[in-house]
């Protein structure tokens, strides 16, 4: 999996230090990969454990969630992608998969913005919708609108 580098044999290091400095506004932010804890979560072993399974469990309940409204009405994705980055703030995996899904998502808006990909969908489009309206015409005239409240018992 590519994780954005251009550069080959580059490798994912997880740094030991949390940066203090935060990005001005509009620039994002290219901090090292690993855990986002406080320092003095991070000192102490079993209080880092903690907060690592505590943030998992979390992350997993919001997973969870996003899973659930995949079928029923939610935004699944969303929530889903909300669960990822919970995980992100202590997980090297985590990370490495939002910045996978941060770039795919760009290229494919990028995709989708390009005039002869618009043009295509707006024809395809209008073309379904010309479909279901006959369909839906030859429905009504065939059988009537009948109410289900007006439906006679047979």
């Amino acid at each position: 999996m590519n994780t954005g580098s251009d550069e080959p044999g580059e490798v994912a290091v997880a740094g030991d230090k949390a940066r203090t400095d935060r990005p001005e506004a509009g620039q994002e932010a290219d901090r090292g990969l690993g855990s986002r804890a406080p320092e003095f979560i991070k000192a102490r072993r079993l209080l880092h454990l903690s907060w690592q399974v505590g943030v998992f469990v979390v992350g997993l309940a919001v997973v969870a969630a996003g899973i659930v409204m995949l079928p029923l009405p939610g935004p699944g994705w969303v929530v889903i992608f909300g669960g990822m980055a919970i995980w992100a703030t202590e997980f090297v995996w985590a990370q490495l998969v939002l910045r996978w899904t941060k770039r795919k998502v760009t290229e494919a808006a990028q995709r989708a913005l390009d005039p002869k990909v618009r043009r295509r969908n707006i024809t395809l489009t209008a073309i379904g919708l010309v479909i279901i309206g006959v369909l839906a015409g030859i429905y009504l005239w065939k059988f009537g609108i009948v109410m289900p409240w007006k439906i006679k018992d047979q």
